[in-house]
């Protein structure tokens, strides 16, 4: 049985944002909300961005950072039970293709001043 839960896990990404460091991006660079968040995302608190930043540079590193990627390509959504998934299009999309990735599980987390997020990216 071993054998065959070896090669499920393509990869695994995890990333920690400060609070207060996004914010103050944000507030100096205006355009970034724009540049990082699809429109469903951008009037979220500035903790669930953050959050959601740390998923998108998560997912990036489980797939190896690929050259090409754009931000507004890969998105967070929540299910009817209000447990956030990952959506992924275009350039991330054709990403996640290459690697034979189909499932992707996705925690995240702010706790004060820290956001975190951890993806497994499984084929």
């Amino acid at each position: 049985m071993h054998d065959k839960l070896e090669g499920m896990i393509v990869g695994i990404g995890v990333d920690v944002v400060l609070v207060s460091r996004f914010k103050a991006q944000l507030k100096r660079t205006p355009a970034l909300r724009e540049r990082l968040f699809v429109p469903t995302e951008r009037d979220l608190h500035v903790r669930s961005l953050a959050a959601r930043f740390a998923a998108k540079e998560a997912i990036a590193k489980a797939l190896g950072a690929p050259s090409g990627m754009n931000w507004q390509h890969c998105w967070i959504q929540k299910d009817a039970a209000g447990d956030p998934y990952v959506v992924l299009d275009g350039s991330v999309a054709e990403a996640a293709q290459r690697k034979g990735v189909v499932h992707w599980h996705l925690s995240m987390s702010h706790d004060g001043d820290l956001a975190t997020a951890m993806v497994v990216a499984e084929r």
